[in-house]
């Protein structure tokens, strides 16, 4: 297995103010996997992306990723770990505003050893005639195939989005689900997406159902629908 998480917890706060929002999360991923988690607000998806992506850190379990266990890391590990493992997508673009889009994937590409052709991504994310403009300049559907951009030029083996297509219409949600199915399927890149959106379940490889910080449930999708054929 590619991924691992076994028994992972996560709390905030101490006695009566104690919230649990992982009580041991356990799944496996396989490499190349595109995994969807779902479940309502509060459930634990995007505490469990934060984890998984080293933002955050559990309280108890562990997360192995190619054999590395994440919690023996030092800072410096962790870093690089990110560096070399990871790519993000928010709902959020986060781009840089003063710096226009080319720099702004350029950015993901100074952060890996082997990044890939930043003019070829930008060409493949269809915003290559866009590549001088700066993000205000363009639409939020153009935004976020930049940040999407951003995310994958690093080469990364996963790709972790956190509801991608929340502030995008239904046109452009389809387009940038599409462009992240082929990104998977291009370069074999593992991703794992927080959605709350239950159409886009029928994508995946993999669905996770969690409610209440456990695992509701775990199913391999045999007969997935191309993003372009999802309605909701």
């Amino acid at each position: 297995m590619f991924i691992e998480i076994s028994g992972l917890k996560k709390h905030y706060g101490e006695g009566e103010s104690r919230i649990d929002v992982l009580r041991g999360i356990d799944f496996s991923l396989d490499k190349g996997e595109f995994c969807v988690l779902l479940g309502p607000s509060g459930s634990g998806k995007s505490t469990l992306l934060n984890i998984l992506g080293g933002i955050d850190s559990a309280n108890d379990g562990e997360i192995t990723i190619d054999g590395q266990r994440t919690k023996e890391m030092n800072e410096k590990a962790l870093t690089r770990y990110r560096r070399r493992h990871l790519g993000y997508v928010f709902q959020q673009y986060n781009l840089i505003p003063n710096l226009n889009i080319k720099e702004n994937v350029e950015t993901g590409a100074y952060l890996s050893e082997n990044p890939l052709d930043v003019d070829e991504i930008l060409k493949t994310l269809g915003i290559y005639e866009q590549r001088h403009k700066l993000p205000n300049q363009l639409s939020g559907g153009q935004q976020q195939r930049a940040s999407i951009g951003r995310a994958i030029v690093k080469n990364p083996d996963i790709l972790l989005c956190d509801e991608p297509t929340g502030a995008l219409d239904y046109k452009t949600s389809k387009e940038i689900l599409a462009l992240i199915e082929s990104v998977n399927r291009q370069y074999k890149t593992t991703v794992v997406m927080v959605t709350h959106n239950e159409a886009i379940k029928n994508m995946a490889d993999r669905v996770i159902k969690l409610r209440d910080g456990m695992v509701k449930s775990d199913k391999k999708i045999t007969d997935k629908i191309p993003a372009a054929d999802l309605e909701w």
